[in-house]
């Protein structure tokens, strides 16, 4: 049986904007056994072309991101919600192996099931080439 992870749905637009933070938190800790903590067993992710399932692929895939991605800072927005599913708006910037920074631009559809777990995510992102200095997600 999993545990509860609050707030659980059906969401208001305050407790969709309480769990987006959450995930931010989260992401921003680089930490992939707390991130994938939030998911299902049986999660599945669609990340750009990768087809991701369940926390033991979520946590290999996350390993291998930051390990990749130096610097690493995201900020998640709230764009729209229902009873059990929420639709965000982000951006991340890191820099890469060879010094490049780069920022990440996209959107992510996740639906949760009853116990406020993410059983689906489906995240679309673009790329862009910036330089240090126009940075906008400096770590604090």
């Amino acid at each position: 049986m999993e545990q509860k992870k609050y707030p659980l749905p059906p969401f208001t637009e305050d407790t969709a904007k309480q769990k987006i933070q959450m995930a931010e938190d989260a992401w921003n800790s680089k930490d992939p056994v707390k991130v994938s903590m939030a998911y299902a067993e049986d999660s599945e992710w669609r990340n750009r072309s990768l087809f991701i399932k369940g926390r033991q692929e979520i946590q290999e895939f996350l390993t291998r991101k930051w390990q990749d991605e130096q610097k690493y800072r995201l900020k998640k927005e709230y764009w729209a919600h229902n009873s059990n599913r929420i639709a965000v708006r982000f951006e991340y910037e890191y820099q890469n192996n060879k010094g490049q920074w780069i920022r990440s631009y996209g959107n992510e559809n996740w639906e949760f099931d009853e116990y406020g777990l993410m059983k689906k995510r489906f995240a679309s992102i673009n790329d862009v080439s910036i330089t240090e200095a126009e940075r906008k997600l400096k770590i604090t």
